[in-house]
């Protein structure tokens, strides 16, 4: 299973931004390098692409346009989840990093995008007045010692989450995992889903293709207005992560065609 991931993982590299731009300009320099002449239009285009394409993904507009694609999908939840199922209630919150360290809490160990999950999780909590039980999830990610599933369980539990009211995923590898590993505790039960607003669309057609019922409570925002002119590492990064996203979904769409074939 894990080769199988890290097979997706490392093909997936190949559409995103920055390796396909690294990738076209290598191409590009070692062509001027060698003065291959029989392939000097294909080195042209190369340039010509990675050039394009970074100065593209980097501009404000279009990074905002390709996460607010996504993020404009599903509103912020402010419903308590005792409207919606009187029965047991759950608030997931997907795995993302941390860098670990013992040094310091594990509130800190948390990336950004992280805390910013796992602060809306505990907002879920606090809408149904704590009566909610709280899953986290997250493997080690093959780099530290301890699955993010704990980090984010100890940090739940600094910012005041009672230990027996929390569940972990520390296996999971991915969405698809979670969503598999969701079902074997809840079967359908609704519950509420939390994770970052460009993942939101990704992770709820998974999540309702493992016939679980899933309430989208989407954090993390990326997208905002900025000036047309404006070009940043920054507006690269929300691009990378907005066209992952579409890349999961196309991938997604595809399997599901394959196997109904």
């Amino acid at each position: 299973m894990k080769l199988m991931f890290w097979f997706k993982k490392g093909l997936s590299q190949f559409v995103m931004p920055v390796p396909f731009i690294l990738i076209c300009l290598l191409f590009a320099l070692f062509i001027w390098r060698f003065q291959a002449k029989k392939f000097k239009s294909f080195g042209q285009l190369c340039l010509l692409l990675g050039i394009s394409t970074l100065m593209l993904l980097s501009n404000s507009f279009i990074s905002a346009n390709l996460a607010n694609s996504l993020e404009s999908q599903y509103p912020v939840n402010e419903l308590p989840l005792a409207q919606i199922n009187d029965d047991a209630c759950y608030v997931m919150v997907l795995g993302s990093g941390h860098r670990e360290n013992p040094e310091i809490s594990a509130v800190q160990q948390l990336s950004s995008t992280a805390l910013t999950m796992l602060s809306e999780g505990i907002r879920q909590l606090r809408l149904a007045d704590n009566q909610c039980t709280l899953v986290v999830s997250g493997w080690s990610g093959g780099l530290t010692p301890t699955p993010h599933a704990f980090i984010m369980k100890q940090a739940a539990i600094e910012l005041g989450v009672p230990e027996q009211s929390i569940v972990t995923f520390p296996e999971a590898l991915d969405t698809i995992e979670e969503a598999q590993s969701m079902k074997s505790l809840i079967g359908n039960t609704p519950f509420i889903l939390v994770t970052s607003a460009t993942h939101m669309p990704r992770s709820m057609m998974i999540f309702t293709a493992n016939k679980l019922s899933p309430v989208a409570a989407p954090t993390n925002f990326l997208s905002s207005p900025g000036y047309w002119w404006r070009f940043s590492a920054g507006n690269l990064f929300i691009s990378q992560r907005s066209i992952h996203e579409y890349v999961g979904m196309l991938w997604i769409k595809i399997k599901g065609f394959i196997t109904n074939v």
